[in-house]
């Protein structure tokens, strides 16, 4: 189950259960859409992979008990600011792969 981390990694902008601007990659490492697209260039900086949206948990019990009350969102900060310089090197061994290419 996602853990659904409270914040963007890079700049610990606050990303709440619903944010439509949470994107993560396979790994669950959490990042804003702006760090993703300015920052990152869709290069996780800790697995080289790329990222997709969240997926919204809902806050309702729709069925089964499957919604934020009975599995409430994580509210561990995870801020590792990205050394840009560093990641660039990251990005050129990407060297403009899509995700599903690297």
């Amino acid at each position: 189950m996602l853990e659904l981390r409270p914040t963007c990694e890079n700049c610990n902008k606050q990303l709440p259960p619903n944010s439509q601007e949470a994107m993560i990659c396979s790994y669950e490492c959490t990042f804003c859409k702006k760090c993703v697209d300015e920052i990152l260039q869709n290069v996780c900086p800790n697995c080289g992979g790329g990222f997709c949206h969240r997926p919204i948990r809902p806050e309702n019990n729709l069925k089964n008990n499957n919604y934020l009350g009975a599995h409430p969102a994580s509210v561990k900060i995870i801020h590792k600011p990205v050394d840009e310089l560093n990641h660039q090197t990251l990005i050129n061994v990407v060297n403009g792969r899509k995700p599903y290419e690297r």
